[in-house]
Protein backbone atom coordinates (compact mmCIF):
# COMPACT_ATOMS: atom_id res chain seq x y z
CA UNK A 1 0.00 0.00 0.00
CA UNK A 2 2.95 2.33 0.49
CA UNK A 3 4.80 1.42 -2.71
CA UNK A 4 6.14 4.25 -4.85
CA UNK A 5 5.37 4.57 -8.53
CA UNK A 6 8.02 2.44 -10.26
CA UNK A 7 10.89 4.28 -11.93
CA UNK A 8 12.91 2.25 -14.42
CA UNK A 9 16.26 3.63 -13.25
CA UNK A 10 15.65 2.19 -9.77
CA UNK A 11 15.55 -1.39 -11.06
CA UNK A 12 18.34 -3.77 -11.97
CA UNK A 13 15.98 -6.32 -13.51
CA UNK A 14 13.64 -5.03 -16.23
CA UNK A 15 11.12 -7.80 -15.56
CA UNK A 16 10.74 -6.60 -11.96
CA UNK A 17 10.15 -3.05 -13.21
CA UNK A 18 7.55 -4.30 -15.69
CA UNK A 19 5.76 -6.35 -13.03
CA UNK A 20 5.66 -3.48 -10.53
CA UNK A 21 4.49 -1.07 -13.24
CA UNK A 22 1.64 -3.45 -14.07
CA UNK A 23 0.75 -3.70 -10.39
CA UNK A 24 0.79 0.10 -10.09
CA UNK A 25 -1.57 0.58 -13.03
CA UNK A 26 -3.84 -2.44 -12.54
CA UNK A 27 -4.07 -2.82 -8.76
CA UNK A 28 -5.78 0.04 -6.93
CA UNK A 29 -4.47 -1.14 -3.55
CA UNK A 30 -0.84 -1.19 -4.74
CA UNK A 31 0.63 2.15 -3.69
CA UNK A 32 -2.83 3.27 -2.51
CA UNK A 33 -1.41 5.65 0.11
CA UNK A 34 0.58 7.46 -2.57
CA UNK A 35 -2.21 7.47 -5.15
CA UNK A 36 -4.97 8.77 -2.87
CA UNK A 37 -5.18 12.04 -0.97
CA UNK A 38 -7.10 13.25 2.05
CA UNK A 39 -9.50 16.22 1.79
CA UNK A 40 -6.61 18.54 2.66
CA UNK A 41 -4.61 17.26 -0.30
CA UNK A 42 -2.04 15.27 1.69
CA UNK A 43 -1.39 11.62 0.96
CA UNK A 44 -2.68 9.07 3.44
CA UNK A 45 -0.20 7.81 6.02
CA UNK A 46 -0.57 4.12 6.72
CA UNK A 47 0.87 4.41 10.22
CA UNK A 48 -0.45 7.74 11.53
CA UNK A 49 -3.92 8.21 10.03
CA UNK A 50 -5.73 5.46 11.92
CA UNK A 51 -6.69 3.60 8.76
CA UNK A 52 -8.52 0.30 9.15
CA UNK A 53 -7.25 -2.26 6.67
CA UNK A 54 -9.38 -5.37 6.13
CA UNK A 55 -7.28 -8.23 4.79
CA UNK A 56 -8.24 -11.62 3.42
CA UNK A 57 -5.75 -13.42 5.68
CA UNK A 58 -7.34 -15.89 8.08
CA UNK A 59 -5.43 -15.68 11.37
CA UNK A 60 -5.89 -19.38 12.15
CA UNK A 61 -4.74 -20.51 8.72
CA UNK A 62 -1.81 -18.10 8.85
CA UNK A 63 -0.77 -19.63 12.16
CA UNK A 64 -1.04 -23.14 10.74
CA UNK A 65 1.04 -22.19 7.71
CA UNK A 66 3.81 -20.67 9.82
CA UNK A 67 3.79 -23.72 12.11
CA UNK A 68 4.04 -26.08 9.14
CA UNK A 69 7.01 -24.20 7.70
CA UNK A 70 8.73 -24.13 11.08
CA UNK A 71 8.09 -27.82 11.81
CA UNK A 72 9.40 -29.09 8.48
CA UNK A 73 12.17 -26.60 7.77
CA UNK A 74 13.49 -26.19 11.30
CA UNK A 75 12.68 -29.61 12.69
CA UNK A 76 13.64 -31.82 9.77
CA UNK A 77 14.93 -30.39 6.50
CA UNK A 78 17.56 -27.91 7.75
CA UNK A 79 19.13 -30.38 10.22
CA UNK A 80 19.20 -32.97 7.44
CA UNK A 81 20.81 -30.51 5.03
CA UNK A 82 23.44 -29.54 7.60
CA UNK A 83 24.20 -33.20 8.28
CA UNK A 84 24.69 -34.00 4.60
CA UNK A 85 27.10 -31.06 4.27
CA UNK A 86 29.35 -32.01 7.19
CA UNK A 87 32.96 -32.37 6.13
CA UNK A 88 32.31 -30.94 2.66
CA UNK A 89 34.89 -28.29 1.80
CA UNK A 90 32.51 -26.37 -0.45
CA UNK A 91 29.49 -26.50 1.85
CA UNK A 92 26.78 -25.32 1.72
CA UNK A 93 27.29 -25.25 -2.03
CA UNK A 94 27.01 -28.23 -4.33
CA UNK A 95 30.24 -30.04 -5.08
CA UNK A 96 29.98 -29.09 -8.77
CA UNK A 97 30.79 -25.45 -7.97
CA UNK A 98 34.46 -24.50 -7.87
CA UNK A 99 35.94 -22.70 -4.89
CA UNK A 100 36.58 -19.72 -7.16
CA UNK A 101 32.87 -19.54 -8.02
CA UNK A 102 31.92 -19.79 -4.35
CA UNK A 103 34.35 -17.05 -3.31
CA UNK A 104 32.87 -14.84 -6.01
CA UNK A 105 29.37 -15.43 -4.60
CA UNK A 106 30.52 -14.44 -1.10
CA UNK A 107 32.23 -11.33 -2.46
CA UNK A 108 29.09 -10.22 -4.30
CA UNK A 109 26.99 -10.88 -1.18
CA UNK A 110 29.34 -8.63 0.76
CA UNK A 111 28.96 -5.85 -1.81
CA UNK A 112 25.16 -6.12 -1.67
CA UNK A 113 25.02 -5.90 2.12
CA UNK A 114 23.83 -2.88 4.09
CA UNK A 115 27.12 -2.86 6.02
CA UNK A 116 29.06 -2.47 2.77
CA UNK A 117 26.79 0.38 1.65
CA UNK A 118 27.35 2.27 4.90
CA UNK A 119 31.11 1.72 4.92
CA UNK A 120 31.51 2.78 1.29
CA UNK A 121 28.91 5.52 0.79
CA UNK A 122 28.57 7.07 4.23
CA UNK A 123 31.94 6.41 5.89
CA UNK A 124 33.84 6.73 2.58
CA UNK A 125 36.22 3.85 3.35
CA UNK A 126 38.40 2.43 0.61
CA UNK A 127 38.27 -1.22 -0.50
CA UNK A 128 41.10 -2.37 1.78
CA UNK A 129 39.49 -0.83 4.86
CA UNK A 130 36.12 -2.33 3.96
CA UNK A 131 37.60 -5.81 3.58
CA UNK A 132 39.39 -5.44 6.92
CA UNK A 133 36.10 -4.46 8.56
CA UNK A 134 34.40 -7.54 7.14
CA UNK A 135 37.16 -9.75 8.57
CA UNK A 136 37.06 -8.16 12.04
CA UNK A 137 35.07 -10.06 14.73
CA UNK A 138 32.12 -8.13 16.10
CA UNK A 139 29.12 -8.68 18.37
CA UNK A 140 25.98 -9.65 16.51
CA UNK A 141 22.69 -11.50 16.84
CA UNK A 142 22.06 -14.24 14.30
CA UNK A 143 19.08 -16.42 13.48
CA UNK A 144 18.82 -20.06 14.45
CA UNK A 145 15.87 -22.42 14.46
CA UNK A 146 16.22 -22.68 18.25
CA UNK A 147 16.04 -18.93 18.77
CA UNK A 148 18.26 -15.94 18.10
CA UNK A 149 21.90 -16.32 19.17
CA UNK A 150 24.08 -13.51 20.53
CA UNK A 151 27.57 -14.27 19.31
CA UNK A 152 30.85 -12.87 18.05
CA UNK A 153 31.87 -13.47 14.44
CA UNK A 154 33.21 -11.55 11.49
CA UNK A 155 30.66 -10.03 9.11
CA UNK A 156 32.10 -12.25 6.36
CA UNK A 157 31.55 -15.33 8.51
CA UNK A 158 27.96 -14.21 9.09
CA UNK A 159 27.46 -14.15 5.31
CA UNK A 160 28.76 -17.71 5.11
CA UNK A 161 26.59 -18.71 8.08
CA UNK A 162 23.38 -17.42 6.53
CA UNK A 163 24.07 -19.12 3.20
CA UNK A 164 23.49 -22.47 4.92
CA UNK A 165 19.80 -21.81 5.47
CA UNK A 166 17.23 -23.28 3.13
CA UNK A 167 14.32 -20.97 2.37
CA UNK A 168 10.63 -21.40 1.74
CA UNK A 169 7.48 -19.68 0.56
CA UNK A 170 3.80 -20.61 0.96
CA UNK A 171 0.61 -19.09 -0.40
CA UNK A 172 -2.88 -20.45 0.22
CA UNK A 173 -5.81 -19.01 -1.75
CA UNK A 174 -9.53 -19.58 -2.21
CA UNK A 175 -9.81 -20.11 -5.99
CA UNK A 176 -13.43 -18.96 -6.19
CA UNK A 177 -12.87 -15.61 -4.45
CA UNK A 178 -9.16 -15.02 -4.93
CA UNK A 179 -8.87 -14.41 -1.18
CA UNK A 180 -5.36 -15.21 0.05
CA UNK A 181 -5.88 -16.93 3.39
CA UNK A 182 -2.26 -17.65 4.38
CA UNK A 183 1.03 -16.18 3.19
CA UNK A 184 4.53 -17.06 4.39
CA UNK A 185 7.25 -15.19 2.54
CA UNK A 186 10.22 -16.98 4.12
CA UNK A 187 11.37 -18.94 7.16
CA UNK A 188 11.66 -15.88 9.46
CA UNK A 189 10.53 -12.34 8.76
CA UNK A 190 12.89 -10.61 11.22
CA UNK A 191 16.03 -12.01 9.61
CA UNK A 192 14.94 -12.73 6.02
CA UNK A 193 12.97 -9.87 4.51
CA UNK A 194 12.95 -11.18 0.93
CA UNK A 195 9.55 -12.44 -0.21
CA UNK A 196 9.65 -15.87 -1.84
CA UNK A 197 5.97 -15.67 -2.80
CA UNK A 198 5.71 -12.49 -4.88
CA UNK A 199 9.34 -11.45 -5.44
CA UNK A 200 11.40 -14.57 -6.07
CA UNK A 201 11.37 -16.25 -9.47
CA UNK A 202 12.63 -19.82 -9.54
CA UNK A 203 12.50 -22.59 -12.08
CA UNK A 204 9.19 -24.37 -11.58
CA UNK A 205 10.10 -27.86 -12.73
CA UNK A 206 7.25 -30.28 -13.25
CA UNK A 207 4.65 -27.98 -11.69
CA UNK A 208 4.48 -26.44 -15.18
CA UNK A 209 3.48 -29.75 -16.77
CA UNK A 210 -0.26 -29.41 -15.98
CA UNK A 211 -0.29 -26.28 -18.14
CA UNK A 212 1.27 -28.31 -20.96
CA UNK A 213 -1.26 -31.12 -20.48
CA UNK A 214 -4.14 -28.63 -20.48
CA UNK A 215 -3.61 -28.05 -24.20
CA UNK A 216 -4.28 -31.74 -24.86
CA UNK A 217 -7.41 -31.73 -22.68
CA UNK A 218 -9.11 -28.88 -24.56
CA UNK A 219 -12.13 -29.58 -26.79
CA UNK A 220 -11.03 -31.44 -29.90
CA UNK A 221 -7.92 -32.72 -28.19
CA UNK A 222 -7.22 -36.00 -26.43
CA UNK A 223 -8.67 -37.90 -23.51
CA UNK A 224 -6.71 -38.73 -20.35
CA UNK A 225 -6.78 -42.36 -21.50
CA UNK A 226 -5.09 -41.65 -24.83
CA UNK A 227 -1.90 -43.71 -25.13
CA UNK A 228 1.41 -42.62 -26.59
CA UNK A 229 4.85 -44.29 -26.61
CA UNK A 230 7.15 -43.14 -23.82
CA UNK A 231 10.13 -42.66 -26.11
CA UNK A 232 12.53 -39.77 -26.72
CA UNK A 233 11.03 -36.68 -28.35
CA UNK A 234 13.38 -34.36 -30.21
CA UNK A 235 12.79 -30.69 -31.06
CA UNK A 236 14.74 -29.30 -34.02
CA UNK A 237 16.53 -26.10 -33.00
CA UNK A 238 17.72 -23.13 -35.07
CA UNK A 239 20.95 -23.44 -36.99
CA UNK A 240 23.96 -23.38 -34.71
CA UNK A 241 22.14 -25.00 -31.79
CA UNK A 242 21.95 -28.67 -30.92
CA UNK A 243 18.54 -30.31 -31.24
CA UNK A 244 16.77 -30.58 -27.89
CA UNK A 245 15.70 -33.93 -26.45
CA UNK A 246 14.42 -33.93 -22.85
CA UNK A 247 16.09 -36.60 -20.77
CA UNK A 248 14.08 -39.54 -19.51
CA UNK A 249 12.47 -39.23 -16.09
CA UNK A 250 13.77 -41.47 -13.31
CA UNK A 251 10.90 -43.97 -13.69
CA UNK A 252 12.89 -46.36 -15.89
CA UNK A 253 10.33 -49.19 -15.83
CA UNK A 254 8.05 -47.07 -18.05
CA UNK A 255 10.68 -46.28 -20.69
CA UNK A 256 9.57 -47.46 -24.13
CA UNK A 257 6.08 -48.46 -22.94
CA UNK A 258 2.73 -47.25 -24.23
CA UNK A 259 1.56 -44.75 -21.61
CA UNK A 260 -1.76 -42.98 -21.06
CA UNK A 261 -1.59 -39.23 -20.68
CA UNK A 262 -2.97 -39.59 -17.16
CA UNK A 263 -0.13 -41.94 -16.23
CA UNK A 264 2.33 -39.60 -17.89
CA UNK A 265 1.30 -36.77 -15.58
CA UNK A 266 1.06 -38.97 -12.48
CA UNK A 267 4.58 -40.30 -13.05
CA UNK A 268 5.81 -36.88 -14.27
CA UNK A 269 7.28 -38.36 -17.45
CA UNK A 270 9.26 -35.78 -19.40
CA UNK A 271 8.76 -37.49 -22.76
CA UNK A 272 4.98 -37.32 -22.47
CA UNK A 273 4.88 -33.58 -21.78
CA UNK A 274 7.41 -33.13 -24.60
CA UNK A 275 5.14 -35.07 -26.96
CA UNK A 276 2.19 -32.83 -26.07
CA UNK A 277 4.22 -29.67 -26.52
CA UNK A 278 5.35 -30.84 -29.94
CA UNK A 279 1.71 -31.38 -30.99
CA UNK A 280 0.58 -27.89 -30.01
CA UNK A 281 3.68 -25.72 -30.11
CA UNK A 282 5.60 -23.57 -27.68
CA UNK A 283 3.70 -20.39 -28.58
CA UNK A 284 0.35 -21.88 -27.57
CA UNK A 285 1.78 -23.09 -24.25
CA UNK A 286 3.20 -19.67 -23.42
CA UNK A 287 -0.05 -17.92 -24.36
CA UNK A 288 -2.06 -20.32 -22.21
CA UNK A 289 0.23 -19.80 -19.21
CA UNK A 290 -0.17 -16.03 -19.49
CA UNK A 291 -3.96 -16.32 -19.75
CA UNK A 292 -3.89 -18.41 -16.57
CA UNK A 293 -2.32 -15.53 -14.66
CA UNK A 294 1.42 -16.01 -15.12
CA UNK A 295 2.94 -12.60 -15.80
CA UNK A 296 6.59 -13.61 -15.64
CA UNK A 297 8.40 -13.81 -18.94
CA UNK A 298 8.38 -17.37 -20.28
CA UNK A 299 11.07 -18.22 -22.83
CA UNK A 300 9.71 -19.62 -26.08
CA UNK A 301 11.90 -22.71 -25.98
CA UNK A 302 10.92 -26.39 -25.87
CA UNK A 303 12.49 -26.92 -22.43
CA UNK A 304 9.43 -25.28 -20.86
CA UNK A 305 7.81 -28.72 -21.17
CA UNK A 306 9.98 -29.83 -18.24
CA UNK A 307 9.66 -26.57 -16.31
CA UNK A 308 12.65 -24.47 -17.33
CA UNK A 309 10.73 -21.19 -16.90
CA UNK A 310 11.37 -19.04 -13.82
CA UNK A 311 8.05 -18.02 -12.27
CA UNK A 312 6.80 -16.60 -8.98
CA UNK A 313 5.02 -18.87 -6.51
CA UNK A 314 2.05 -16.48 -6.38
CA UNK A 315 1.62 -16.81 -10.15
CA UNK A 316 1.71 -20.60 -10.06
CA UNK A 317 -0.91 -20.74 -7.29
CA UNK A 318 -3.05 -18.32 -9.29
CA UNK A 319 -2.73 -20.50 -12.40
CA UNK A 320 -3.71 -23.68 -10.55
CA UNK A 321 -6.72 -21.81 -9.19
CA UNK A 322 -8.03 -21.84 -12.77
CA UNK A 323 -8.31 -25.64 -12.58
CA UNK A 324 -9.96 -25.54 -9.16
CA UNK A 325 -12.59 -22.96 -10.16
CA UNK A 326 -13.91 -24.78 -13.24
CA UNK A 327 -11.72 -22.95 -15.73
CA UNK A 328 -12.15 -19.43 -14.33
CA UNK A 329 -8.98 -17.54 -13.41
CA UNK A 330 -9.36 -15.30 -10.37
CA UNK A 331 -6.73 -12.80 -9.41
CA UNK A 332 -5.31 -13.22 -5.89
CA UNK A 333 -6.46 -10.48 -3.54
CA UNK A 334 -5.09 -9.50 -0.14
CA UNK A 335 -7.18 -6.48 0.90
CA UNK A 336 -10.95 -6.10 0.67
CA UNK A 337 -11.64 -2.72 2.25
CA UNK A 338 -10.01 0.42 3.68
CA UNK A 339 -11.80 2.67 6.18
CA UNK A 340 -10.74 5.88 7.87
CA UNK A 341 -10.49 6.15 11.65
CA UNK A 342 -14.22 6.94 11.86
CA UNK A 343 -15.31 3.90 9.90
CA UNK A 344 -16.01 5.69 6.63
CA UNK A 345 -15.25 3.46 3.65
CA UNK A 346 -12.44 4.89 1.55
CA UNK A 347 -11.97 2.00 -0.87
CA UNK A 348 -13.19 -1.50 -1.63
CA UNK A 349 -11.38 -4.08 -3.72
CA UNK A 350 -12.63 -7.00 -5.78
CA UNK A 351 -10.54 -9.48 -7.76
CA UNK A 352 -10.53 -9.65 -11.53
CA UNK A 353 -11.96 -12.78 -13.12
CA UNK A 354 -11.86 -14.26 -16.60
CA UNK A 355 -12.88 -17.56 -18.13
CA UNK A 356 -9.81 -19.28 -19.53
CA UNK A 357 -10.74 -22.96 -19.86
CA UNK A 358 -13.95 -24.84 -20.47
CA UNK A 359 -15.44 -26.50 -17.43
CA UNK A 360 -14.79 -29.89 -19.04
CA UNK A 361 -11.11 -29.14 -19.60
CA UNK A 362 -10.69 -28.01 -15.98
CA UNK A 363 -12.47 -31.14 -14.74
CA UNK A 364 -10.23 -33.43 -16.78
CA UNK A 365 -7.13 -31.72 -15.46
CA UNK A 366 -8.31 -31.99 -11.85
CA UNK A 367 -9.01 -35.68 -12.40
CA UNK A 368 -5.55 -36.21 -13.85
CA UNK A 369 -3.88 -34.40 -10.97
CA UNK A 370 -5.79 -36.55 -8.50
CA UNK A 371 -3.88 -39.40 -10.11
CA UNK A 372 -0.63 -37.69 -9.07
CA UNK A 373 -1.76 -37.95 -5.44
CA UNK A 374 -3.35 -41.39 -5.65
CA UNK A 375 -0.52 -43.22 -7.36
CA UNK A 376 2.11 -40.82 -8.61
CA UNK A 377 4.76 -38.51 -7.18
CA UNK A 378 2.56 -37.18 -4.34
CA UNK A 379 1.31 -40.32 -2.61
CA UNK A 380 2.82 -39.15 0.71
CA UNK A 381 -0.25 -36.94 1.14
CA UNK A 382 -2.38 -39.92 2.08
CA UNK A 383 0.26 -42.49 3.04
CA UNK A 384 2.16 -40.29 5.50
CA UNK A 385 -0.10 -37.35 6.29
CA UNK A 386 -3.33 -39.38 6.24
CA UNK A 387 -5.24 -36.77 4.27
CA UNK A 388 -8.06 -38.77 2.73
CA UNK A 389 -10.08 -35.87 1.34
CA UNK A 390 -10.05 -35.43 -2.46
CA UNK A 391 -6.75 -33.77 -3.36
CA UNK A 392 -5.26 -32.87 -6.73
CA UNK A 393 -1.76 -31.55 -7.13
CA UNK A 394 1.68 -31.69 -8.66
CA UNK A 395 5.23 -31.83 -7.38
CA UNK A 396 8.12 -30.09 -9.07
CA UNK A 397 11.88 -30.61 -8.90
CA UNK A 398 14.44 -28.69 -10.94
CA UNK A 399 17.85 -29.72 -12.24
CA UNK A 400 20.24 -30.98 -9.54
CA UNK A 401 17.51 -30.61 -6.89
CA UNK A 402 17.88 -26.82 -6.71
CA UNK A 403 14.15 -26.19 -6.20
CA UNK A 404 11.38 -28.24 -4.65
CA UNK A 405 7.73 -27.42 -5.33
CA UNK A 406 4.31 -28.70 -4.48
CA UNK A 407 0.96 -27.17 -5.40
CA UNK A 408 -2.08 -28.93 -4.01
CA UNK A 409 -5.79 -28.30 -4.49
CA UNK A 410 -8.89 -29.19 -2.55
CA UNK A 411 -12.29 -27.90 -3.73
CA UNK A 412 -12.07 -24.49 -2.04
CA UNK A 413 -8.36 -24.01 -1.39
CA UNK A 414 -5.21 -23.94 -3.54
CA UNK A 415 -1.90 -23.94 -1.69
CA UNK A 416 1.56 -23.74 -3.19
CA UNK A 417 4.92 -24.31 -1.50
CA UNK A 418 8.45 -23.66 -2.74
CA UNK A 419 11.68 -24.66 -0.96
CA UNK A 420 15.28 -24.03 -1.99
CA UNK A 421 18.57 -22.34 -1.20
CA UNK A 422 19.28 -18.64 -1.61
CA UNK A 423 21.07 -19.54 -4.84
CA UNK A 424 20.66 -22.56 -7.08
CA UNK A 425 24.11 -23.80 -6.08
CA UNK A 426 22.95 -24.30 -2.48
CA UNK A 427 21.30 -27.70 -2.66
CA UNK A 428 21.45 -31.31 -1.57
CA UNK A 429 24.33 -33.16 -3.19
CA UNK A 430 22.74 -36.55 -3.79
CA UNK A 431 19.59 -38.63 -3.45
CA UNK A 432 15.95 -37.74 -3.23
CA UNK A 433 16.22 -35.25 -0.37
CA UNK A 434 16.00 -32.32 -2.78
CA UNK A 435 12.92 -33.45 -4.67
CA UNK A 436 9.64 -31.59 -4.40
CA UNK A 437 8.02 -34.56 -2.66
CA UNK A 438 10.63 -34.32 0.12
CA UNK A 439 11.31 -30.58 0.34
CA UNK A 440 7.95 -28.90 -0.32
CA UNK A 441 5.13 -31.45 -0.10
CA UNK A 442 5.61 -32.07 3.66
CA UNK A 443 4.88 -28.40 4.41
CA UNK A 444 1.64 -28.70 2.45
CA UNK A 445 0.76 -31.89 4.31
CA UNK A 446 1.47 -30.43 7.76
CA UNK A 447 -0.48 -27.28 6.91
CA UNK A 448 -3.53 -29.12 5.60
CA UNK A 449 -3.53 -31.49 8.58
CA UNK A 450 -3.98 -28.47 10.82
CA UNK A 451 -6.54 -26.87 8.52
CA UNK A 452 -8.69 -30.02 8.42
CA UNK A 453 -8.53 -30.43 12.19
CA UNK A 454 -10.03 -26.95 12.58
CA UNK A 455 -13.66 -27.74 11.74
CA UNK A 456 -14.66 -24.09 12.12
CA UNK A 457 -12.80 -23.31 8.88
CA UNK A 458 -15.17 -25.52 6.88
CA UNK A 459 -12.47 -26.40 4.35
Amino acid sequence: MTAKEPVKEDYINYQDFRDDSTMWSDQEWYGWCRKKTKPNGDNYNLYNDGLRIYTTINSHMQKYAEEAVREHMGGYLQPLFNKTKQGKSRAPYHWKLTQKQINRIYYLAMKRSERYRVLKNEMKLDSAAILKNFETPTNMTVFSWHGDIDTVMTPMDSIRYYKYFLHSGLMSMEPQTGYVRAYVGDINYDHFKFDNVMQTRRQVGSTFKPIIYTMAMMPGGFSPCHKIPNVPVTFPMPEGQDDYTPRFSSNERLNGKMITLKTGLAASLNQVSAWILKQYGVRMAVDLAHRMGIRSEIPEVPSICVGAAEIKLSEMVSAYGTFADQGVWTEPIFITRIEDKNGNILATFKPKKKEVLSEGTAYRMIDMMRGVVQGGTSTRIWSEYKITNPVAGKTGTTNDNSDGWFIGMVPNLVTGVWVGGEERGIRFDYGGYGQGSSMALPIWGLYMQRVYRDKALEI
